[in-house]
């Protein structure tokens, strides 16, 4: 087995070998192709049209010829080797060998290294290292050294050619080798550029694929707009904004929002000086901010698209929970002195001689020392959230004593309730949380229905398959005004006027911290609110 058999064979080994390189190599390797099968052309036409009156083939003629149509038809072939896409290295390693082996028999043929032909094989040499790599370079530069000196040796011995020319010989080497390590340098850089490069790109599609995770689940619109206007990313809230998105790949801003494009275009001509970021009105319920993209405005910039409405629900709630502390406070420093009022009205009321105007006075004046108690406590429990202590109980036993209670303490028939229980489930429930939330509802439906027999209808049922319990609480009265749902459960809004609008709020809460959920549900005729709870033996 020859060395370059040797060398092949350990190299089709490697771990590398395995994986085919990428199509850049066989482009490279096309193109190299291309370049021989130009020179053998070359070779072949300068003989058919010139003959023996030049160098070319000056010592045997016919061999130059057949050597040159055979390097014309191998190079012809290689393109379907290359075409075929399979052992990218052999293929490399045959070529440039066949190069060395044919340029060295057509130096033979011409007379020697005299003919200038062996500076041929500087251009393969060069060619093959950038192509591979580096792999294999400074080999192929010994192979082409060690036949020019044979051809040289041969020479001498058998057609008594110059031993000076021994000294060009050597010379081509070292021109050999000084451009296989050229090659062979650069290479290395061409590779240390190439993971460079692969590297740039792995982190640019990972910065890429982030972003995209970024503004895609940003709370905000966000518009990538370049300097012509045309619309280069998006997410889906500016749809939600501004309205569906036509599937054009250069969408210009203008054809899709002229009223955001008026201002995207107020903002470019704005002074160079300027704050970089400004925000502008886009309407009632959208404001635009713009954001430079480069250091000057021209070269486009990123649109952030905000929710006002959003925002204004966020101050609403900031200045809800400081009016609610504000509240809390208030309420703790009230609850003494009514103590106090509460307690020295009921000491006037134990008097032996009150007169019947005395007595309706202090009569009124406890029941309002009442109310103002009840709205002292309900402020107290917004402030302080109280955690659920959650218990099992039957719902039946715990309605019917409900029930009870509640038409003894509001002075009201029992028959003015209707408790349907279509099952008998056991409740996952704070029992306090379930009496103050059924009180709320009650003592609403109680001032709306007529006040007939069945007025309130209390229904008890099991839905859906991990066996929720639904408690309706259902009245015959007017029912609540489209308008005015939305603002039910909103913490002190009241359509009565005695009340302190915290009742279906903290019903709510309480509902919430059971791990139940407290809804308005739109019937025909009266006013439903519905509770879905867990059952007992669900926890």
């Amino acid at each position: 087995m020859s060395l370059l058999q040797r060398l092949l064979r350990i190299d089709l080994k490697s771990p590398e070998q395995n994986i085919e390189p990428p199509d850049s190599y066989w482009r490279s390797l096309f193109f190299f192709n291309g370049y021989r099968i130009v020179v053998a052309l070359l070779l072949f036409g300068v003989t058919q049209i010139f003959g023996d009156r030049l160098a070319f083939g000056s010592a045997d003629l016919n061999l130059f010829v057949y050597v040159s149509a055979a390097y014309v038809t191998l190079s012809g072939l290689c393109f379907l080797a290359i075409a075929w896409r399979h052992h990218f290295h052999l293929q490399l390693g045959i070529q440039v060998s066949a190069d060395i082996l044919i340029i060295v028999v057509l130096m033979f043929a011409s007379g020697g290294i005299s003919s200038g032909l062996g500076l041929l094989l500087l251009s393969g040499l060069a060619a093959a290292g950038l192509i591979s790599r580096g792999r294999l370079t400074l080999f192929y530069a010994a192979l082409a050294s060690i036949a020019v000196l044979l051809e040289q040796t041969v020479q001498v011995l058998f057609h008594f050619g110059p031993t000076t020319q021994y000294v060009q010989a050597g010379l081509l080497s070292i021109g050999y080798f000084t451009t296989a390590w050229v090659a062979h340098r650069l290479a290395d850089y061409l590779v240390a550029t190439e993971q460079i490069a692969a590297q740039r790109e792995v982190d640019l599609a990972n910065m890429a694929d982030v972003n995209q995770l970024v503004i895609r689940d940003m709370q905000d619109g966000v518009l990538v707009v370049d300097g012509n206007g045309i619309i280069r990313q998006y997410n889906a809230r500016v749809e939600k904004m501004l309205g569906v998105m036509p599937n054009n790949r250069e969408l210009n801003l203008r054809d899709y929002s002229p009223p955001l494009a008026r201002r995207f275009d107020e903002w470019r001509v704005l002074p160079t000086g300027f704050e970089p970021m400004s925000v502008m009105v886009l309407s009632e319920q959208v404001s635009a901010r713009f954001v430079l993209v480069g250091r000057r405005r021209n070269v486009g910039a990123v649109i952030f698209l905000e929710d006002l409405s959003r925002v204004q629900a966020q101050a609403r709630q900031m200045k809800l929970a400081a009016l609610g502390r504000l509240a809390a406070n208030i309420a703790h420093e009230i609850r003494n002195p009514l103590s106090a009022i509460n307690h020295a009205t009921e000491l006037l009321q134990e008097e032996p001689v009150v007169s019947s105007a005395v007595s309706r006075l202090l009569a009124i004046i406890h029941d309002n020392v009442k109310r103002l108690d009840r709205v002292v406590n309900d402020v107290l429990k917004l402030n302080r959230g109280e955690r659920a202590h959650r218990e099992s109980f039957e719902a039946g036993s715990f309605l019917r004593t409900f029930a009870a209670q509640f038409c003894q303490i509001e002075r009201v028939p029992e028959s003015i309730f209707a408790i349907e229980l279509s099952a008998d489930p056991q409740l996952s429930f704070d029992h306090s949380h379930l009496t103050q939330v059924m009180w709320n509802l009650c003592r609403n439906a109680l001032r709306q229905c007529r006040r007939d027999q069945a007025s309130i209808r209390i229904a008890v049922d099991m839905v859906g398959s991990r066996n929720a319990v639904k408690l309706d609480v259902v009245d015959d009265g007017p029912g609540v005004p489209a308008a005015l749902r939305n603002q039910l459960f909103e913490p002190f809004f009241t359509t009565a006027g005695s009340g302190t609008g915290l009742g279906l709020y903290l019903a709510r809460e309480m509902c919430v911290a059971n791990d139940a959920t407290l809804e308005y549900i739109e019937t025909p005729a009266g006013a439903q609110f519905t509770i879905m709870c867990h059952e007992g033996g669900d926890e």
